[in-house]
């Protein structure tokens, strides 16, 4: 009997040297973020918005924090701001309605400088409501600016702010500030996290505004109580609860009857 051969013994495996389908595939875009309007293209300065936003959502992410009543208080005035459509008008011009688009964002901007400068919350809320209202500095004079000359004027003022690029922030910020509103757990407390210190130089004045009747500014220039100088450059420090000014003759002090966005909003975004 003749011996059966082995069934197909020079037969190759399927495709030895087929690779895998795709093996340097990537996954579908693995590293790519989700639009997001907080980004360095921005025409706004978002850099301390993009830090403060990240360092809020990660407070509350953990559940070590959460607001204190005032802090969210102070996020829901802000919210409605954000949320609030706008009005409703027939045969409305295109610049009635860019108007509406920025005397919305102006008073998203009023109501955070009312909360900010009223020094009633918590330190990651004062964080980011400086912040936010860094980023719509430039609606602070638009659409309608203060009627009194002493009234506080901030960089160079613009004719046209850029509707778009503020009306971006909208969605993002919407959802942040739902997220400070939100119920917390009934055994939660708003412990206070670790202090974040920062520093700052400005080489020019600082400028204490009053309004002691509506439409009525004062306004007076901040000097340094031990030699008098008014022009700096100061060394402004600050941990979100405590802020001081440091003359350049070494003197600092915590007496300068500055409000917060005083000081703040004359500071590069760093």
């Amino acid at each position: 009997m003749t011996p059966e051969p082995e069934p197909h013994p020079a037969m190759p495996e399927p495709h030895p040297a087929m690779p895998e389908p795709h093996p340097a595939m990537p996954e579908p875009h693995p590293a790519m973020p989700e639009p997001h309007p907080l980004t360095p293209s921005s025409p706004l300065p978002t850099r301390a918005l993009t830090r403060e936003s990240a360092r809020v959502r990660r407070l509350l992410a953990t559940g070590a924090w959460c607001p204190s009543a005032a802090g969210a208080h102070a996020a829901a005035a802000v919210l409605a701001r954000l949320t609030a459509p706008l009005p409703s008008r027939r045969a409305a011009s295109v610049r009635t309605i860019v108007t509406d688009r920025d005397r919305r964002l102006q008073r998203v901007l009023r109501t955070t400088l009312h909360h900010l400068d009223a020094h009633a919350v918590d330190p990651p809320v004062t964080a980011l409501l400086a912040a936010v209202a860094r980023a719509l500095l430039p609606w602070h004079a638009a659409p309608k600016p203060p009627a009194a000359a002493a009234a506080p004027r901030y960089g160079e003022l613009s004719a046209a702010p850029p509707t778009a690029a503020g009306e971006a922030l909208l969605p993002t910020l919407s959802a942040l500030f739902t997220e400070l509103v939100a119920p917390h757990p009934p055994t939660s407390t708003p412990r206070p996290p670790a202090p974040t210190p920062w520093q700052a130089h400005h080489p020019g004045r600082f400028r204490h505004y009053g309004r002691p009747a509506p439409g009525v500014w004062t306004a007076r220039t901040f000097a340094c109580p031990a030699c008098g100088d008014t022009d700096g450059p100061w060394t402004v420090a600050s941990d979100w609860r405590l802020t001081s000014l440091r003359c350049p003759c070494g003197v600092t002090t915590h007496d300068h009857g500055l409000a917060l966005s005083e000081i703040w909003l004359l500071l590069p975004d760093e």
